[in-house]
């Protein structure tokens, strides 16, 4: 089975936390409907929460699955980012960073998800 390297599994709490801090000032500032910082708060911090689960997966398939499902978390995470920079009068320097750690996210994992599917 593969093991999800440790740098890896660091980059994604870190991330968990940055949406945690993102949320908390989105829901001070007022500016974001709350469905929708409670729907980025859910799906970010799901990636790190499935790739932890992987860690204890039974088998390759459960890997694949957890990883595929943190995938997912990480495309959903990058719309809800999105449609705030777009529509909710969110300065771009609040979500750039973020924004951009999501897509670095979505990049790793699609690449891992392949080649767990190849091999």
């Amino acid at each position: 089975m593969t093991r999800i390297p440790p740098d890896f599994q660091t980059r994604s709490f870190a991330f968990a936390c940055s949406i945690v801090g993102l949320y908390r000032s989105l829901e001070q500032a007022g500016t974001v409907p709350s469905y929708i910082s409670r729907q980025l708060l859910r799906s970010g911090t799901s990636i790190g929460a499935n790739l932890e689960e992987a860690r204890a997966a039974q088998s390759g398939r459960d890997l694949r699955s957890k990883f595929s499902i943190a995938l997912k978390e990480a495309r959903e995470t990058l719309f809800w980012l999105r449609l705030i920079r777009a529509t909710c009068g969110v300065p771009g320097e609040s979500v750039g960073s973020v924004l951009s750690e999501s897509n670095e996210l979505v990049a790793i994992l699609t690449a891992s998800v392949i080649r767990m599917k190849e091999g």
